[in-house]
């Protein structure tokens, strides 16, 4: 497999606090890697180094150019797309006019047609501002707004965060169809049924290092990692 995104030895600070601690990770073209961890692991801190909004240093290569020291909207123009955790979409602006936003400059494989057949609530409610949609509804858009982009990989930050049972299955059923496309995906997320269902590998951060990387199936069986890096309580 190509890899596609290569970080080696990642370092990133939050003022003088030192979170992430020599970070190493691969990703391949098309592979869906699940980052799993407790609360305070440095997830969404490698989330936000890798997308210049967090100062880093060490290695993070896409498609073997470096990312660091450039701006998010530099990173984003490489091919890369990222949902947050706290989904930043345009409140006083309709779901149509997010999408657009969102657009790639000079035209997208991936069109509101496409969005709005992945989740076609986005259809139904085109007109409404993006205030007034449910969490659900917010998370939906969010994840399509990125799409706009055309990006061959996406970082998703915990996107089932706080969701009901059947809107989790939607959100999971659009990543499975980035999946089917030959998108790749950094999973940020607590659920381990859905790194199960979608994931080729597992990574499991703590104290700011990966201390694990591989098959769901491996991580089910070691229990060592799962006591210490997972369990809460």
């Amino acid at each position: 497999m190509t890899t596609l995104l290569e970080i080696d030895n990642l370092n990133a600070w939050y003022g003088a606090s030192h979170v992430l601690h020599g970070v190493s990770l691969r990703i391949g073209e098309g592979e869906i890697v699940a980052l799993a961890g407790r609360n305070g692991s440095g997830r969404s801190t490698l989330a936000k180094a890798l997308m210049g909004l967090v100062a880093a240093q060490g290695m993070a290569n896409f498609r073997g150019v470096s990312m660091l020291g450039k701006r998010p909207y530099e990173i984003a123009r490489m091919g890369v797309g990222y949902v947050p955790e706290q989904r930043d979409i345009f409140p006083t602006l309709s779901v149509r006019e997010n999408l657009l936003l969102g657009m790639k400059r000079g035209g997208s494989r991936f069109t509101i047609n496409d969005a709005e057949q992945l989740f076609p609530v986005l259809q139904e409610r085109a007109s409404v501002k993006a205030r007034m949609l449910s969490g659900g509804e917010q998370q939906m858009l969010a994840l399509a707004r990125t799409l706009m982009g055309d990006p061959s990989f996406v970082i998703v930050d915990e996107p089932t965060e706080g969701l009901a049972p059947q809107v989790v299955e939607q959100v999971s059923s659009c990543l499975a169809s980035l999946r089917d496309r030959g998108v790749a995906i950094l999973l940020i997320e607590q659920r381990m049924s859905m790194a199960r269902d979608l994931a080729m590998r597992v990574a499991v951060m703590g104290h700011g290092r990966i201390v694990f990387d591989d098959t769901p199936a491996a991580l089910a069986a070691n229990e060592r990692v799962i006591n210490e890096w997972l369990s809460v309580g």
